[in-house]
């Protein structure tokens, strides 16, 4: 697949910016009744000296997911903080790979948000993921 071409469906997510421009570029796309679907292409800057996307790009993919969706749960949009991520690293991804990430909240209280999902390259599991996160309205 041409690195320059998204998969269809996906624009890019204009994430504020600072940190999240260094493990990027993000990507989003809708899904009807769940949280979009966070896109992203192991570029270069992503790979370690095993030629595969470090470890911290693939946990900061997930926290950059999971705390994506619990921002858009609702309106006027939620301000996540991440308590806790748990990532169960299943296999490497390498130069080129599309990722996408697809998030389920499990829980959404007053205060608190409990997230889990799966990234996946073309198919199948990388990672799985889950989150808690203190939430806080407006």
């Amino acid at each position: 697949m041409d690195e320059n071409r998204l998969p269809e469906g996906f624009e890019a997510a204009r994430f504020s910016p600072g940190f999240l421009d260094h493990g990027g570029p993000y990507y989003l796309k809708p899904r009807a009744d769940a949280p979009q679907i966070v896109g992203l292409r192991i570029m270069p800057h992503h790979i370690n000296f095993r030629d595969a996307a470090h470890g911290g790009v693939i946990s900061t993919f997930a926290d950059v997911a999971l705390s994506h969706a619990v921002y858009d749960a609702e309106r006027p949009r939620l301000t996540p903080s991440t308590i806790t991520l748990g990532v169960n690293y299943l296999h490497g991804a390498k130069l080129g790979d599309w990722l996408e990430a697809l998030v389920r909240i499990d829980r959404l209280g007053g205060r608190t948000a409990y997230t889990s999902g799966e990234i996946l390259r073309d198919g199948e599991p990388v990672a799985t993921m889950t989150g808690v996160f203190a939430i806080k309205r407006a």
